[in-house]
């Protein structure tokens, strides 16, 4: 089968791509800039472009699947349809190709791929030899978002989004949190929680969900579907290789799982102790010439922003830990905004370098970013600053970072890009 990505380069379309190579298909596809994952792509044996205009799509392709980015009528899609190609988005695509593995399933508003990470490590480890597809890279898996492997079980980190995990047919359900996300796509805190309901009622009759009992919410969700629920809040925490309650309580579900597959529980401890992180996850990438360490993470949300600035100052202390935030969108800004005002109380300075818009048609407002500023000041008792621009920043950086400093780049934008530039330094 030949088949076209279009938004290959995507976390998750990258990872469809590449296991599609590996199953023998041959793999085309485009994005609008080059990056190191399409790189590996390449290096694999894919055809990448890195032009969108509709151009690129062979009359003779068998599927068309783009990511969630790209609209209806982007130039691609259009061009699909004139060729009457099979189209789907990338989760339908995922779905197709897992419908038949015993498929573990991870979701939740945070915390899915730290959590898909530790149970695909543990996995790999005890022997079961899954398949993975996971929003991150990790070291277990060479560096690559997906594995391949030669049981029937497939890992899977389900997104939420706009409704795509209902695409997906799974075995098991891991339930991270459910504080809500993506009001771009669901109307209500109710018609979020509704959306995981449904997913959960598509699990067999056999199937569980496994979640924290000590959360109301994920409780009250998890059962509502009439699911056997599995509380993982009876497992340890244990320590990890990397710092943070909110990763202790996510290799509860990890440990509960391990539990309910049968596997040794000394054995999946040890194998969690060793679980070291992933790409973009309270990722330290280094230090740079100055002394200064320097941190990435993909946090988006008031509760991750929280959760990992408390990892922060419990790994690093009494040093002054510099956030440079990039919100992701205006619209999640806006419908966030007062929890996102309270989230930075573990930083010493915030800096505020733009707003990444990842989607103009999802955009229903624009955030002042200096009223943004003065209310975070007032909120979380922490110095917050007007990076005006990722440059501007980067020189105000370079102007006033001090020795022992960790700073951390954070949000799902194009943000990671100044975590490199400032290792230079």
């Amino acid at each position: 089968m030949k088949i076209y990505c279009s938004g290959i380069g995507g976390i998750g379309l990258s990872a469809y791509a590449a296991l599609q190579a590996a199953n023998g298909h041959e793999v085309l596809g485009s994005d609008r800039s080059d990056s190191a994952l399409l790189e590996d792509l390449r290096s694999q044996g894919i055809t990448v472009f890195l032009n969108q205009d509709g151009s690129m799509i062979p009359h003779d392709c068998d599927l068309f699947v783009h990511s969630e980015a790209i609209p209806a009528d982007a130039p691609e899609r259009v061009r699909a349809r004139e060729f009457n190609i099979s189209s789907q988005s990338y989760f339908h695509a995922l779905g197709e190709v897992s419908r038949d593995a015993f498929v573990i399933a991870v979701c939740g508003t945070h915390g899915k791929s730290s959590t898909t990470a530790m149970v695909a490590r543990m996995l790999i480890e005890a022997g079961k030899d899954p398949s993975v597809v996971v929003g991150t890279k990790m070291p277990e898996l060479e560096g690559r978002n997906w594995r391949k492997g030669k049981s029937d079980i497939f890992v899977v980190e389900a997104c939420e989004y706009r409704r795509s995990f209902h695409f997906l047919s799974p075995d098991i359900a891991l339930l991270t949190t459910v504080d809500g996300d993506h009001f771009d796509a669901f109307s209500s805190m109710e018609d979020y929680h509704e959306a995981f309901v449904t997913f959960f009622k598509r699990l067999p009759h056999e199937g569980v969900i496994i979640t924290h009992g000590s959360d109301a919410e994920c409780l009250r969700v998890a059962e509502s579907s009439g699911k056997k629920v599995i509380d993982a809040d009876t497992q340890p925490l244990i320590p990890l290789s990397v710092p943070g309650l909110h990763m202790r309580q996510n290799a509860r579900l990890a440990l509960s799982l391990a539990e309910h597959l049968g596997i040794d529980a000394a054995q999946a401890q040890e194998m969690l102790h060793g679980f070291s992180g992933t790409w973009r996850r309270m990722e330290v990438k280094g230090t740079g010439k100055k002394g200064i360490t320097v941190v990435d993470d993909y946090a988006h949300h008031p509760k991750e922003i929280a959760a990992t600035l408390s990892a922060m100052r419990e790994q690093f202390g009494g040093r002054r830990i510099v956030c440079v935030f990039q919100p992701h969108t205006h619209d999640r800004t806006l419908k966030l905004y007062d929890d996102f005002t309270k989230s930075f109380s573990d930083a010493d300075l915030v800096i505020i370098p733009n707003i990444y818009v990842a989607r103009s048609d999802i955009e229903t407002g624009t955030v002042d970013v200096q009223t943004f500023i003065a209310d975070m000041a007032a909120h979380s008792k922490t110095e917050c600053v007007d990076g005006k621009s990722i440059d501007e920043t980067f020189a105000m950086l370079k102007k006033t970072a001090k020795k022992d400093d960790v700073i951390i780049t954070m949000g799902a934008g194009d943000i990671t890009k100044l975590s490199d530039r400032l290792l230079e330094q």
